[in-house]
């Protein structure tokens, strides 16, 4: 059985992995805060039938609670410790929350969470969270979706056998802030985690209101410069631009 994914946008990609549908951070709307989508609208088949949602943090851009609520107050989210009252409160019914190191089991997919160096606060009043990543795997392949993350040593450590990466970029806007990974940081976090492909999330999606015109590039570059960094280093990993609503399939 082949393995696919569609990488809708910035953190929300549609994997289906062993037949399970795994959607990660879901944002779905054209508007969010202060941001616009720049980015085609989603369509909603690639939102229906998911099995599990995976949260890496509780930033507005990564837990959209109204497209959270487009999945139905009964989908099954696993988010990071520190998360569960805030989306039980919130009628989500069936949430799990894991440390970094502990797992989730989905048919025959497990969820594990990992490490991330980003601060999880939900701004400006929300609860704290921690910030985490994910391994999703199986008996027959295994996916790294690393939320939002710096580098951080044990990413090393963290699979020897990764079919795929996927790996932010980039943001939302001019600049980044701490807790993120620019092109060629992320190219250095290859280069830890040698999967067979990676694929940069986290980009070209989203953008503050009045600002495109002026930062047309932050659009574009991003990616383009983590595929060029990742040659330079002659590492093995092939490297696969996607524009959001574009996918790609795999053989473990």
């Amino acid at each position: 059985m082949a393995c696919s994914l569609v990488f809708l946008g910035h953190s929300t990609v549609l994997l289906d992995l062993d037949g399970v549908r795994v959607l990660t951070d879901p944002v779905l709307r054209g508007r969010l805060t202060f941001l616009r989508r720049v980015a085609a609208p989603v369509p909603a088949h690639h939102h229906a039938d998911v099995d599990v949602v995976v949260l890496s943090h509780l930033h507005h851009d990564h837990c959209d609670l109204r497209s959270l609520a487009l999945l139905g107050r009964d989908v099954r989210l696993v988010a990071p410790d520190g998360a569960g009252d805030f989306l039980r409160r919130r009628g989500f019914r069936q949430v799990v929350t894991l440390k970094a190191g502990e797992s989730h089991t989905v048919g025959a997919l497990t969820v594990t969470a990992t490490p991330a160096v980003h601060d999880g606060r939900r701004e400006p009043f929300g609860p704290w969270a921690a910030a985490v990543g994910y391994l999703i795997g199986s008996a027959r392949s295994a996916v790294y979706f690393a939320g939002d993350t710096d580098l951080f040593a044990g990413m090393r450590d963290l699979s020897p056998d990764l079919d795929l990466a996927l790996i932010p970029v980039w943001g939302w806007g001019p600049n980044l802030g701490p807790g993120h990974l620019d092109p060629q940081r992320a190219a250095e976090a290859v280069a830890l985690l040698r999967p067979r492909r990676a694929v940069p999330i986290h980009w070209g999606t989203l953008f503050p209101y009045g600002l495109r015109v002026f930062y047309r590039d932050r659009l574009r570059e991003p990616a383009r410069a983590f595929a060029a960094a990742v040659a330079a280093r002659e590492l093995p990993t092939e490297v696969r631009v996607l524009a959001p609503g574009s996918g790609l399939t795999w053989l473990p």
